[in-house]
């Protein structure tokens, strides 16, 4: 909750600008709570992250935060930053920086290795840990912020072709990712910036607030941010026929292909099948963890009601009312929600205020236990969520609806 909630202090947000995130988080009666529930949402979306990495081979580490202002002068990036990147000092003048990204550290840290076999790779290295940007002006809550979680990849291959393989492959990941998580990204033509290399591509959520202008074509799948193209280009340079429409969006993915450009700049090599020295071709993939939180609850969410991701739910289901032993059995009957389950208790208030909360909160789906769970035939409300549907289930049918969830989450 902590670092959530530092984000939102220190960002500035323009009066005319409608956020759902930061209008659910400021209710004084759901600023705890709701904080609570997107650190978690953090966690889930973590673990999610994890799941599809290290499905494609990554390995997880953990590089330091701090980093020497050596290694970006030798990438000529110490200046080319500019006043984007945090700069200080210790107490004997040595300079570092708050690292906004590890390409220096992670190639440094290879080369360190000594010369590697082609055998060993592909190699793919990646890290969720914060970030640090010293943004002009951070605005839209956890949108643009100093301080953020994010996902950055670094992968090590022994040829463009291999690394083409790699990129496509991470790609793929991030395409399932945010399908999981119900979100319809499209994955635009982007341009290198201050990272370099030879391609990029960024992964854009449409939404009005965002910032990114994107050239979406209607007849192939072809989509570029506007940096990328010519000024006033409306023809589609994959079809030829279709006519690119203007869009916004909010970048939540960003992947590039860097060839040779911090392998050779520290000698990150490998012997190749010749057994004679060769510079690695690299990649970097970043995901902005909380900006994806951030952004899918701006563009799922309405006044009344807080939706956070993934689509099919957040794995969390909310008991309200008399339902502890409830809680329990559904514990025992579906063994991979357990611990998932969240009774709340608060008999002190009303069912409107909790099933209100609920809402607010962003659970998937409500279990009420009312008058009619006490009956012969007992029968228990259940509330969706994400399409406002309200059912009566048996106990049997209660457990057969969230044994599909079960399935479906894991």
């Amino acid at each position: 909750m902590e670092v959530l909630m530092h984000h939102l202090w220190h960002t500035h947000l323009p009066p005319s600008a409608h956020l759902p995130l930061v209008s659910h988080l400021f209710q004084p009666s759901n600023l705890r709570d709701v904080g609570q529930e997107k650190s978690a949402q953090v966690d889930m979306t973590c673990r999610l992250i994890d799941q599809e990495m290290q499905g494609i081979g990554g390995q997880k580490l953990d590089m330091p935060s701090l980093c020497s202002a050596e290694l970006w002068r030798r990438s000529e990036r110490w200046d080319l930053m500019g006043k984007e990147l945090f700069r200080l000092r210790d107490r004997h003048r040595a300079e570092y920086c708050l690292g906004p990204t590890h390409e220096e550290a992670v190639t440094e840290l290879l080369a360190s290795q000594g010369t590697l076999s082609y055998r060993q790779l592909p190699l793919l290295l990646y890290q969720i840990t914060r970030k640090f940007r010293d943004e002009p002006k951070p605005r839209f809550g956890l949108l643009r912020g100093r301080e953020f979680y994010m996902k950055d990849m670094y992968t090590f291959d022994m040829s463009e072709e291999a690394a083409c393989h790699t990129y496509e492959s991470v790609c793929q990941a991030y395409t399932r990712l945010f399908s999981w998580l119900g979100l319809c990204i499209v994955q635009v033509h982007a341009d290198t910036g201050n990272i370099g290399g030879k391609l990029s591509h960024e992964f854009q959520l449409p939404a009005d607030i965002g910032e990114d202008r994107l050239l979406v074509c209607g007849s192939c799948s072809f989509s570029a941010n506007v940096e990328t193209m010519e000024p006033g280009q409306t023809d589609c340079p994959q079809c030829q026929e279709g006519t690119l429409v203007k869009s916004k969006g909010i970048e939540v993915g960003h992947t590039f292909y860097l060839g040779t450009k911090y392998s050779h700049i520290f000698n990150a090599t490998f012997n190749n099948t010749q057994n004679k020295p060769a510079v690695t071709e690299m990649g970097c993939f970043g995901l902005g963890v909380t900006r994806i939180l951030a952004a899918a609850i701006e563009v799922m969410s309405t006044e009344e009601v807080c939706v956070l991701p993934p689509k099919r739910g957040s794995k969390v289901d909310e008991v309200a009312g008399l339902a502890e032993e409830l809680a329990l059995s559904l514990g025992e009957a579906l063994p991979r929600l357990r611990g998932e389950v969240v009774l709340d208790d608060r008999t002190q208030m009303t069912i409107g205020k909790r099933l209100k909360d609920a809402s607010r909160l962003g659970y998937p789906y409500v279990l009420v236990v009312g008058q009619k769970a006490a009956e012969e035939m007992p029968r228990f409300e259940v509330i969706c969520q994400q399409t406002g549907e309200t059912t009566f289930l048996s106990r049997d049918g209660l457990v057969d609806l969230l044994r599909c969830v079960e399935t479906e989450l894991h």
